[in-house]
Parts: C-alpha cells; sequence; structure tokens
C-alpha cells in the first residue's frame, strides 16, 4: 500500500519555495488592524489611553520586524509610522467624501466603522505604503484581506486621489496601474481594468489600466478597460457603460436604454 506521506513529501520536495512563506499572514493582518485603530484611536474609544496607544503601537512594531526581516531591503518600523500623520489626513478626507456624499450616512463613526468602502479604502491607503516600500507580499495579503470582507478588489499598487467615494462597493475592480484623481465616486460592480493580458507577466511594470481625471463619477457596472484610456475631469460615466477608449473632460456618457417588454400577469 502506497505511503501517502511519502507521496506528498515527494511532490513538495520538487517546490521552489521563498522566505515568504515563513511570513504569518495572521501576523499580517493583525498588523493591518492595529494601524486602523491608531489612525481611528478617536472612533474606536471614548478616552485617551496613553497606555494602550503604546501597546497599540509595540504590537504593530513587533509585527511589522516579523514580516519586514524576511525581504532584503532592510526597514523599520520607523519608515512606515513616518507616513501616520499624512495616512490620518487622507483618509479623514475619505471619510468627509463619503458623509457628504451619501444622504444615508448620519454620522462619521459610521463610515468609519461600518462603512465597507472605507474599509477597504482604508486597508488600500494602508497596503499602499507598504507596496511602495517595496514590501509587496504583505500589502497584497492586507488588500486581499480586505476584498474577503467587502468584495472590493483594490490592488495596492494603484494611485488614487483625495476625497475617494466607493459607495456600496461589492464588485468593484481597481487594477494595480489604474490611476484615479481627487473627489471621485465610485459605485458597485465597476471595473477599471487592463485590455486583453495575452503578453501575461511579460506586462508587468507597464501601464495597463486606465487614468481616472479629478471629479469624475462612475456608476454601478460601468467596466473602463486599457492603460491608454482617460476618462476627463468632471465626467459622469452612467451604469453598464463599456469603455476602451478616452473620454473628453466634462462628459456624460450613458447607455441607451434597453428594449423593455412589460407583460400584464394574468
Amino acid at each position: 500500500m502506497t505511503d501517502l506521506k511519502d507521496v506528498v513529501i515527494k511532490t513538495i520536495s520538487k517546490c521552489d519555495s521563498s522566505n515568504l512563506v515563513n511570513i504569518s499572514r495572521r501576523g499580517i493582518i493583525e498588523f493591518y488592524k492595529e494601524i486602523r485603530e491608531l489612525l481611528f484611536y478617536d472612533y474606536y474609544h471614548s478616552s485617551i489611553n496613553e497606555e494602550k496607544i503604546n501597546n497599540l503601537i509595540e504590537s504593530a512594531r513587533n509585527n511589522f520586524s516579523k514580516f519586514s526581516k524576511y525581504f532584503e531591503k532592510k526597514l523599520s518600523f520607523e519608515d512606515f509610522f513616518e507616513n501616520y500623520e499624512t495616512l490620518r489626513e487622507l483618509l479623514y478626507k475619505d471619510v468627509v467624501a463619503i458623509y457628504d456624499g451619501d444622504p444615508a450616512c448620519n454620522s462619521y463613526i459610521e463610515v468609519v466603522l461600518a462603512y465597507p468602502g472605507f474599509i477597504a479604502i482604508s486597508a488600500y491607503r494602508i497596503a499602499h505604503i507598504l507596496y511602495n516600500m517595496g514590501l509587496k507580499f504583505v500589502a497584497r495579503v492586507i488588500s486581499e484581506y480586505a476584498h474577503s470582507r467587502t468584495g472590493v478588489d483594490i490592488n495596492p499598487g494603484a494611485k488614487i486621489g483625495e476625497y475617494f467615494f466607493i459607495d456600496h462597493g461589492t464588485g468593484i475592480v481597481i487594477g494595480e496601474t489604474c490611476e484615479i484623481g481627487s473627489h471621485v465616486k465610485i459605485y458597485q460592480g465597476v471595473t477599471l481594468g487592463a485590455l486583453s493580458l495575452k503578453e501575461g507577466h511579460a506586462l508587468q511594470g507597464q501601464k495597463r489600466h486606465p487614468t481616472i481625471k479629478d471629479n469624475v463619477t462612475i456608476y454601478s457596472g460601468a467596466s473602463i478597460f486599457g492603460g491608454n484610456t482617460i476618462i476627463g475631469e468632471n465626467s459622469i460615466i452612467g451604469s453598464n457603460a463599456y469603455i476602451t477608449s478616452s473620454v473628453p473632460n466634462n462628459s456624460l456618457v450613458k447607455v441607451k436604454p434597453y428594449d423593455i417588454e412589460i407583460i400584464q400577469k394574468k
């Protein structure tokens, strides 16, 4: 009888593994949660507790050191944390954008603690810093954690401006080389993707995803593809639009109404 253990060992011994497998994904998620709590401590707690803040910082530092040691570039927790104030300011502007743009929203705290769009945005902004530091695996784990929680898939390599508003969120996809300006609103089911990827990995590093300029609104189900595609500022992209070429500033893109037949029930 075949020893199943030997089959497994024989197979995995051929794997070309790397040090990344030694990184605890749970530790990365803990780091993300700790940083998020530190960024919005005043939304998670009713009073300032210096010991609690220090414990969060030290735990985040410990988690950072555990995963950063497996990368060639030597980085410290301070290298990451120097972005704290800028990150807080950016995320606060996102909170304002969501609150101002959603009549169903009752408070800033509701945005921070309950809105899936903001959960995805906060994970993206934290992961984007790690991505730019060269910790791309760590950044990816955070973005995919947010993806699993919210249904929003934002690659940490994307570049996104201030006052970003995601409403509802489910099904949104934003690719690695996408560039999004400030005061942009995106609704559920939007894809900002790449055109045919027949060349696959050979396209790494090339601009594959669209550019969205300032003050653009993209409604549900719209799909915009291609690295050369630019959506001009102050434009509105209607639901279910399929776009593979650039749109001028101040444009309204809409899909012609479908033929709908209404039949009276008997």
